[in-house]
């Protein structure tokens, strides 16, 4: 093949070992680490690196973002629905500070994300060169490791390591910063996969006693509750959650970046936590004589006021991150390991069991929430378009069978809260972070690491406008993603916020928007704006069908709010289901 003779010329052999530029050894690295596609934006400083990426054709693919923030969260979403690190390139300087949102967002999510940023000449550090930054001190706070490269020989130890702690443990985003000229000089290279750093253990023996002790407070408990975070996907262990709830009994609820962890239409899911979760779980909390907390810290818009947070409870924390544990919520049980070998451990252990009349007091608050707040949502029977109701629309359309990405802001919490998640990791969504800007870039990613499942991204008018540039890469790959927009002409949730704390103060929220159909038309991106009820099902039909991607702009209530909500400062059992 062509691309062979390329490499062949550009490495000599040297006592068996490949003699190659730095460049070229960065590029074999993410090879022999199974890398298949890459996110970034080239310039000065990481030039030679593209340009060796040529002589790589069909070995790596390079996806071109149109700005590097849309590379971070790019290659976030691919790792969020694949099993490996999304890898991200970026030269020195503006690149590199422009991937700090990104970076900081994959830190906040645990998703395991390899930067590769490159840096002036060595000589010139600290002299103010143009485009130099200290991009090590500026993204130390928001990486899980971070290191700068000044020599070639370094590059494939630095590589190695790299991976493993991304992966590793809690994972997250590392960031390695390699020179120009370490770069372009040349190394015997020679790579080797890292297993093992002094002072760093991810891998921490099961806590068999308080695994036991847990078991015993299960099989004594009356009003247990299952809460599952994000670390559940995080470690694959959906199928032992499943095992666990159905053997003991207990019911299950959600946290936002937990949802897709737990069938929602199975009998034991209750739904989800927190400030616009839904109004059994919330109220219930308080009421459970046990929490069991799997892959999950006890964020603020879960827990609510934390001075009265399921004080009737005794609490078992299954936490990978040490950290985290006792960090918001004082418990009773700790369990630092990792969530599927703790599930593996515990089962046996618990008898098989049933909550009927516990479980029938979330069932009686469901049938509330519907009356009040899901019927009126998704079910109008007159007035404009509400944003729940095309979100259960496009789950019953597609069966609950999609790959879900938003951006934040109230059609973050529409989506969350309506669309029936049938499979694992099939919700890309920024959580701690909350990142306007997120939806559309990771609607690539998404798509790109899961080419045979449908992605639709529901974006807010406001959050589309951060990162719309991102529709030239969806030209310039073709990428069949499909995008609504549920467009209120309002930064929706901080208009919320105003409306119910600021006395309808709306400053700064209104939004004027330009023909969003007309700009996706010209990037070549068939689109439809749909103004009324009885075109939207036909339309999200006919955007669903559709081979290559579509943008679809929904005007639906400006003025619309979520509910229920647990307002700040209350308590989660103080939810609201109507303003």
């Amino acid at each position: 093949m062509k691309t062979e003779k390329k490499i062949k010329q550009t490495t000599v052999q040297v006592n068996g070992q490949e003699h190659i530029t730095g460049a070229e050894a960065l590029l074999q690295c993410l090879i022999e680490e199974g890398v298949d596609t890459i996110f970034g934006y080239p310039g000065g400083a990481i030039m030679p690196v593209y340009d060796a990426l040529l002589n790589y054709e069909g070995k790596l693919r390079h996806i071109l973002t149109r700005h590097e923030q849309g590379a971070a969260h790019a290659a976030q979403a691919y790792s969020m629905t694949t099993d490996k690190p999304g890898i991200c390139f970026a030269t020195s300087g503006p690149g590199a500070t422009n991937l700090v949102t990104g970076i900081a967002n994959a830190f906040l999510d645990s998703v395991p994300v390899v930067f590769i940023t490159a840096q002036v000449t060595s000589g010139l550090i600290g002299t103010d060169a143009f485009q130099e930054t200290d991009i090590i001190g500026v993204s130390m706070p928001v990486t899980k490791w971070n290191c700068q490269v000044k020599k070639p020989q370094d590059i494939p130890d630095t590589i190695a390591k790299a991976f493993y702690i991304a992966k590793s443990g809690r994972p997250g985003p590392v960031l390695i910063d390699i020179t120009k000229d370490a770069q372009l000089e040349k190394l015997h290279f020679k790579y080797k996969k890292c297993d093992y750093i002094r002072s760093y253990n991810p891998l921490i023996p099961l806590h068999i006693k308080a695994i036991e002790s847990a078991a015993i407070m299960i099989n004594h408990a009356e009003r247990p509750l299952i809460l599952a975070g994000h670390g559940v996907l995080l470690s694959r262990a959906e199928k032992e959650l499943k095992t666990f709830a159905e053997k003991t009994g207990i019911p299950v609820a959600s946290t936002l970046l937990g949802l897709s962890a737990f069938p929602s239409d199975h009998r034991l899911f209750t739904g989800m936590l927190g400030m616009h979760g839904n109004y059994g779980p919330n109220l219930l909390t308080n009421e459970a004589d046990l929490i069991i907390a799997v892959g999950m810290r006890f964020d603020d818009r879960v827990t609510g006021n934390l001075k009265k947070y399921a004080k009737k409870a005794t609490i078992i924390h299954i936490e990978i991150d040490e950290a985290e544990i006792n960090k918001n919520v004082q418990v009773d049980v700790e369990i630092n390991n990792d969530a599927k070998e703790v599930l593996k451990y515990l089962i046996p252990l618990v008898k098989e069991n049933s909550f009927e009349q516990w479980i029938r007091e979330f069932r009686i608050c469901d049938k509330t929430e519907y009356e009040k707040v899901i019927k009126p949502e998704t079910k109008p029977e007159k007035g404009e378009i509400r944003m729940g109701e095309v979100v259960r629309l496009v789950s019953e359309l597609t069966k609950g069978d999609a790959i879900i990405v938003t951006d934040v802001g109230q059609n973050q919490m529409f989506a969350a809260r309506y669309y029936k998640f049938t499979q694992p990791n099939s919700l890309v969504t920024s959580g701690g972070m909350g990142t306007m800007g997120f939806g559309l870039p990771a609607a690539v990613g998404a798509k790109i690491g899961s080419p045979d499942k449908p992605v639709i991204a529901f974006l807010g008018d406001g959050g589309f406008q951060m990162t719309i540039q991102e529709l030239g890469t969806i030209l310039h790959y073709n990428i069949p993603v499909k995008i609504i927009i549920l467009n209120n002409s309002f930064l929706g949730m901080v208009r919320q916020w105003q409306d119910m704390f600021f006395k309808k103060r709306y400053a700064s929220t209104e939004l004027i928007n330009p023909d969003f159909v007309m700009i996706a038309n010209g990037f070549s991106i068939p689109a439809k704006r749909v103004s009324k009820r009885e075109e939207l099902k036909d339309s999200l039909i006919e955007m669903l069908a559709a081979k290559g991607p579509y943008l679809l702009d929904i005007t639906v209530e400006k003025e619309g709010n979520v509910f229920p909500m647990v307002e700040p400062g209350s308590s989660v059992s103080e939810v609201r289901l109507t303003y």
